[in-house]
């Protein structure tokens, strides 16, 4: 009996054991699938994106372009699907009935900080905008704001400028003329606000880190060293509209080769990823192919100020740029070498930027002029001969300058080398082909005869791309210049500003006498095709100024 009841007991805790155990298991398991399930969540929350080469700065007065930084800083308004002018730090705003004084109400909006967003802040980012020992690319941009030009010509203090702040909630802007894109304009990250709280405590550090610098938009970085090849945009919680916002975090990786980017998404590490002509053609029947055009025109500038004399003389003949337009085959270029969508361009400016506000015509067919950006190989042999004669040489050598941080960049300088030796004979070009910030350091320096590069609109108005023309601005590198095109983009600016036909004839005017002396020569306007997976819903992608917003970016 006491052997029975011994094997009684034992049975009895080996079933109580049996039970803890498996209790322990399933809530082991069920654990394992809470965190399989969290892990999904927070995926599902991520957007993992490449860029080509680091962020340059994320200080908004020396910054030279917000495609991606508009998700962290906001003006008065912020661009929506197609252009449109969606509210951002305004929530109103009133403009007189000459044009000259806009009035813009403040909402409750706070810094990523938690500091309150003030009237005060924009007034004082305008003016270390303007402060020359800030040196920023965009001042020009202010052009037509109160006092902005003789502040941009040294003739008038920065806190002169047209901008006032009656009340922590109000801002004032007087302008010197009706600005016809003001409203848009006031879209773009460049005017919006900083915290000279902020800028006075980090002093020279301001912006060379992401913690040295404070936000006003949907996201604030983290872990930008100002070098570094990762850095992540992730919620700002203080920002007025976060409740919209589903993404918490966006990562950013440097991905430089385009083979390793569809690697990269191919094992699920990037969620979007652009693509080279060669891999257009392998997935452009793909479900998760995708394009994404925009107002981006690559052209070659000439340098009219050529430290050469031989070559100065050369870039200052018109039959030879002529001859150099004209022998570029653009159907050839876009539809068989890139294959991507991209597009020849008809002129200077981008196509499907403005539309004639009388016709609804597209600025860019207006600004067409024959035989410029045409293929005519026995004209452009004609002007070469023609321009070598006048220019008393046989043959002339050439160095392109061209970034290797753009995919096609490489593609395009090779095509170009070629086609000149094919159809322009005694034309030598040698590509210099470097780190896109060390192309843009050298041209800066006036160290090139031709340079590669390009120009995306920063708002939808064909002033954005003649204004980087102009005589005096520092985008113009190769020291362009042309006297009557001048007045015509300063009258579009002054005594027409306010009719909007007479100011569109302007414009129009400027671009054909432009293209007529193929000061620049446009090559193509970008099409850029991406793998983008099926997951990935509401991103927002604009033509022209801030190009990508991730507000409303999910995964389905």
């Amino acid at each position: 009996m006491l052997l029975l009841w011994e094997e009684i007991k034992m049975k009895k805790i080996h079933k109580i054991l049996l039970t803890i155990f498996t209790a322990l298991l399933v809530v082991v398991i069920a654990g394992c699938g809470n965190k399989k399930s969290n892990s999904n969540e927070s995926n599902k929350k991520q957007l993992n994106l490449s860029a080509t080469a680091p962020l340059d700065t994320i200080d908004i007065s020396k910054s030279t372009g917000y495609g991606q930084t508009g998700n962290v800083f906001e003006s008065f308004y912020r661009l929506g699907k197609k252009g449109q002018v969606n509210a951002g730090l305004a929530k109103s705003s009133l403009v007189s009935g000459d044009g000259l004084t806009w009035t813009f109400k403040l909402r409750d909006a706070k810094w990523s900080n938690g500091d309150k967003i003030t009237a005060q802040d924009f007034v004082y980012s305008w003016r270390r905008t303007l402060d020359p020992k800030t040196k920023s690319p965009y001042s020009y941009l202010f052009s037509g704001i109160k006092n902005a030009d003789q502040i941009i010509d040294g003739k008038a203090k920065p806190d002169s400028i047209g901008i006032s702040a009656p009340n922590d909630k109000t801002v004032v802007i007087k302008l010197d003329k009706p600005i016809a894109y003001f409203k848009v304009l006031m879209a773009y990250p460049l005017f919006g606000p900083q915290n000279e709280k902020v800028v006075d405590k980090y002093g020279k550090k301001y912006g060379t880190k992401s913690q040295y610098m404070v936000y006003s938009g949907p996201f604030k970085i983290k872990n930008w060293s100002g070098t570094g090849n990762k850095w992540q945009f992730a919620k700002n919680d203080n920002y007025w509209d976060h409740k919209v916002v589903k993404l918490a975090q966006i990562n950013y990786t440097v991905v430089s080769n385009p083979t390793t980017g569809q690697e990269l998404y191919q094992q699920n590490k990037l969620d979007l990823t652009p693509l080279t002509s060669q891999q257009v053609k392998n997935f452009k029947s793909d479900k998760e192919f995708k394009q994404y055009p925009y107002s981006y025109v690559t052209y070659i500038k000439y340098n009219f100020a050529d430290q050469d004399a031989a070559k100065r003389k050369a870039m200052n003949n018109k039959n030879i740029r002529l001859a150099m337009s004209l022998a570029i085959d653009r159907d050839v270029l876009t539809k068989k070498i890139l294959g991507d969508g991209s597009e020849p361009p008809k002129g200077f400016v981008a196509s499907d930027l403005a539309k004639d506000p009388q016709t609804g015509k597209d600025f860019a067919d207006q600004q067409y002029v024959k035989d410029t950006v045409d293929t005519n190989t026995k004209l452009a042999q004609e002007y070469w001969q023609k321009g070598l004669k006048e220019i008393g040489q046989k043959d002339l050598k050439l160095t392109l300058l061209a970034s290797n941080d753009d995919a096609n960049g490489k593609v395009i300088s090779e095509y170009l080398q070629s086609r000149y030796h094919k159809i322009l004979p005694g034309l030598d070009i040698d590509i210099r082909d470097i780190p896109g910030h060390s192309a843009t350091q050298r041209a800066d320096d006036g160290d090139f005869d031709l340079y590669l590069s390009g120009w995306g609109g920063d708002f939808s108005d064909p002033i954005t791309f003649l204004q980087t023309v102009k005589s005096n601005t520092s985008y113009n590198q190769g020291k362009y210049s042309n006297k009557e095109y001048d007045e015509l983009v300063d009258r579009a600016q002054d005594q027409d500003a306010n009719d909007e036909n007479k100011r569109w004839d302007d414009l129009v005017k400027a671009t054909q006498i432009l293209n007529a002396e193929q000061g620049m020569t446009p090559v193509y306007q970008q099409v850029t095709a991406y793998l983008q997976k099926s997951d990935v819903k509401g991103i927002i992608h604009n033509t022209a100024g801030t190009q990508w917003s991730y507000k409303y970016a999910y995964k389905d």
